[in-house]
C-alpha cells in the first residue's frame, strides 16, 4: 500500500487492524463501477482519514466545490463554532434573522447535530476530536454538509436560545452570492503592525509562506518601528494562522531570541519512492536537505539536523515583554513557533489550546494515486518540540482565555491587555 510506504509512521494514531477494518468497510460499500472525481475523493478520504493525522489527507475537493457553486449550487445557511461539544451559531445567512448568534443548533432535518457531525468526521483528517472540530469550523458546516449530504433545497432545524427550543424551516442559500461573497474566512492571511495602549506593539506576521524575502522585509521594518516607538510589550498574533515553513517562523523568533536556537529538538524524515519522485520534480536537489532524501534508501527513517539559527544582532532585537496569542485555529508551523517561544522561555503564550500538536507528524508532500490520479497529502517527517515533552495536547497557554464563537469580539486580546493592568 502506497500510504504505508510514504508515511513516516502511518499507525501513530490508529492501529493497522483498525485501519484495515475501515478499509474493508469502505471497499464493501462500493456498489458501482465508475465514480465522478468528487465521489472518488470522498471515497479515498474515508480511508485516509482513519490515519488520524491532520497532515495526511485527500484535500477538500475545492475544484469540484467551485464548479458546484458557480453552477447555481446551494448550501446550508448557518455557520457554527463548536464549544464544549455544542454547535453554536456564529453566522446566520438565512432569511430568519431572529436566529441569534450564540444560540445552539440542536438538529438538522430531524438528525441530532452530533449524528450529523459523525457523518462528516470521515471527511476530516485530524489527530483528535478537538482538532477535527476546529477544521469543521474553519472549512465551515455549509461546505461540509454539501460534501457529505449533497444539494438540499431546504432544512428543518431546531434551535435552543435563552432556554427555549424553537423549530425553523430554512431555505438553502446560493453558494456564491449568499455565502462566499458575504463572508470572511476564519484563517487570516494579512500582515499588520499597530501600536496599542500599555506601550504595546501588536504584530501579525501573516502566513509563514510565500516570498521569503518579502516576508523578511516586513519583519525587519516592523521591528525597526517597534524599537523606534519604544514599545515595552510585544504582542504577536498567531491566531487563525495557516502555518507554513520553519524558515519564516525562525526569522520571526530571531528578533526575540537571546542565543542560537533550533525549531525542533529532533526532526526525523522517512524517504520513499513517492517522496523521491516528488523531490526530483519539484525541488532544488542541489540543496543538502533535498539531497539527503535522494541519498537514503526507500523506507529509511533518519534524523536531519538543521543546526542552530542565529539571533539578530543585539541592537536589532526586541528585549521587552513578549506575548504570543494562539487559539484552536493556530495550525501547523504556528503551533511549532509558539512551542519554541514557550520552551525557550522567550515569551508568554496567551489564548486557548491549539488544535494541532507541537509534536507533529507533518512536513507534508503529495503524490498522485496510481489509477485515479487523485492527489494524497502525506506526512514525511516528525517534529519534536524543543523541550522534548509529548503530553498528547496542543500548546497549553500560560494565560488561558477562550476564543468564544471566533467572532468579532476579541476576548483574547482584550483579556491580555486587562491582565497587563493587574
Amino acid at each position: 500500500m502506497s500510504l504505508e510506504k510514504a508515511h513516516i509512521n502511518l499507525y501513530a494514531y490508529t492501529t493497522k487492524k483498525i485501519f484495515e477494518r475501515n478499509y474493508i468497510k469502505v471497499k464493501q460499500s462500493i456498489q458501482k463501477d465508475s465514480f465522478s472525481s468528487l465521489e472518488a475523493k470522498k471515497l479515498f478520504q474515508r480511508i485516509v482519514s482513519q490515519v488520524n493525522n491532520g497532515h495526511t489527507r485527500i484535500p477538500f475537493p475545492i475544484p469540484e466545490y467551485i464548479a458546484y457553486a458557480q453552477n447555481g449550487g446551494t448550501l446550508f445557511p448557518l455557520e457554527v463554532a463548536i464549544e464544549n461539544g455544542k454547535a453554536m451559531v456564529r453566522k446566520n445567512w438565512s432569511e430568519h434573522t431572529d436566529i441569534a448568534v450564540g444560540s445552539e443548533l440542536l438538529n438538522i432535518n430531524g438528525r441530532p447535530i452530533k449524528k450529523v457531525f459523525e457523518d462528516i468526521y470521515p471527511q476530516i483528517s485530524a489527530e483528535r476530536l478537538y482538532f477535527r472540530h476546529a477544521q469543521l469550523e474553519n472549512m465551515t458546516l455549509p461546505r461540509f454538509y454539501w460534501l457529505v449530504f449533497g444539494k438540499k433545497n431546504s432544512f428543518d432545524v431546531e434551535i435552543l436560545a435563552n432556554g427555549k427550543r424553537r423549530k425553523y424551516h430554512l431555505k438553502s442559500i446560493r453558494a456564491v452570492e449568499d455565502f462566499e461573497m458575504k463572508r470572511g474566512d476564519i484563517l487570516k492571511h494579512n500582515r499588520n503592525l499597530q501600536f496599542l495602549e500599555k506601550a504595546s506593539a501588536y504584530l501579525r506576521p501573516g502566513d509563514f509562506g510565500g516570498d521569503l524575502e518579502q516576508y523578511k522585509h516586513f519583519i525587519d521594518s516592523a521591528f525597526v518601528e517597534i524599537k523606534h516607538n519604544n514599545s515595552k510589550n510585544l504582542i504577536i498574533d498567531l491566531r487563525n494562522h495557516s502555518g507554513g515553513d520553519d524558515a519564516f517562523g525562525d526569522y520571526l523568533v530571531s528578533y526575540i531570541a537571546d542565543k542560537p536556537f533550533k525549531w525542533a529538538s529532533r526532526f526525523q524524515l522517512k524517504t520513499s519512492q513517492q517522496l523521491k519522485e516528488n523531490t526530483r520534480r519539484t525541488r532544488d536537489t542541489t540543496q543538502a536537505y533535498w539531497q539527503s532524501i535522494l541519498e537514503h534508501e526507500d523506507g529509511e527513517i533518519y534524523d536531519y539536523d538543521f543546526g542552530f539559527y542565529e539571533p539578530q544582532p543585539k541592537e536589532k532585537r526586541f528585549t521587552g515583554n513578549v506575548y504570543m496569542m494562539v487559539n484552536r485555529q493556530s495550525y501547523s508551523q504556528s503551533t511549532v513557533t509558539a512551542a519554541q517561544i514557550q520552551d525557550y522561555g522567550w515569551g508568554t503564550i496567551v489564548g486557548e489550546e491549539t488544535g494541532e500538536y507541537p509534536n507533529l507528524y507533518a512536513s507534508i508532500y503529495n503524490y498522485p494515486l496510481s489509477k485515479t490520479g487523485v492527489t494524497v497529502d502525506v506526512s514525511k517527517g516528525k517534529i519534536e518540540r524543543i523541550n522534548g515533552v509529548d503530553k498528547g495536547t496542543g500548546i497549553i497557554p500560560d494565560i488561558l482565555i477562550k476564543d468564544h464563537l471566533l467572532d468579532g469580539k476579541d476576548e483574547i486580546l482584550e483579556g491580555l491587555l486587562k491582565s497587563m493592568e493587574d
